[in-house]
């Protein structure tokens, strides 16, 4: 199967809203993670990314232009044993809630739906990477973009090829409203052989009024140490 050209698949749309890249490395010796966040609001573009212990959250760069926190602030990484876990949203916490009890990332989805942020209706997207390079994706979105009915669609990926990953983001395109990403995740190739490379494929091909905040890892399948970088529009 043709792989997508991941920086061509980027510049070609304005607003794709929030983004999850799980792969592997080209040498077949990372497992590779990349987030994004973009923004149209001062709201949304008023944010940064930090790191924390276990990942890294989102919080205001200017705290007094901050308007409305819910759904814009929120820890898009954490790492729960060995596993690591990214989304676009507070649900990161109830996937990672539900692995500390023994329990799947498909348990603690389904207990989410859609953000409440109509007429968008932002779907949820969520990865899990774990330790040995398998990973899966998700999307959570409304059923018909009206806001009822919620869809859940999970995809599991074991033996990633080297070179290769899976992209997935909240809108297919950038109208109003904005309607929610449809069908697999995009098979992408993976040319970059460390996180500054892929960071600077990823943020030189993102909208530059939109783009807001960036974060890569490589994570060595061999000794399980991750390697990390993040690109903040304010810094």
């Amino acid at each position: 199967m043709k792989l997508t050209n991941l920086n061509q698949y980027l510049s070609s749309h304005t607003y794709p809203g929030r983004g999850i890249l799980l792969g592997r490395s080209p040498d077949n010796q990372k497992a590779v993670i990349a987030y994004f966040i973009m923004g149209r609001s001062e709201n949304s573009r008023n944010r940064i990314f930090e790191c924390t212990e276990d990942g890294i959250r989102t919080r205001a760069f200017d705290e007094s232009k901050m308007t409305d926190p819910s759904l814009i602030i929120y820890h898009p990484v954490r790492r729960v044993g060995t596993a690591t876990v990214v989304t676009n949203g507070d649900q990161t916490d109830t996937v990672r809630d539900a692995l500390e009890k023994g329990l799947t990332y498909i348990d603690g989805l389904r207990t989410r739906q859609f953000e409440p942020d109509g007429p968008n209706w932002t779907p949820r997207i969520s990865g899990v990477m774990e330790r040995d390079g398998s990973f899966c994706l998700s999307i959570l979105k409304s059923a018909d973009g009206d806001g009822d009915g919620n869809h859940r669609y999970f995809f599991e990926y074991d033996n990633p090829k080297a070179g290769e990953g899976r992209f997935i983001h909240t809108y297919q395109e950038d109208v109003n409203p904005l309607p929610s990403f449809e069908g697999e995740p995009v098979r992408v190739s993976v040319t970059a052989d460390s996180p500054k490379e892929l960071a600077d494929q990823i943020w030189s091909n993102l909208n530059e009024d939109n783009k807001v905040s960036l974060y890569v890892s490589y994570l060595d399948l061999a000794t399980g140490e991750a390697d990390c970088l993040i690109i903040n529009k304010h810094q």
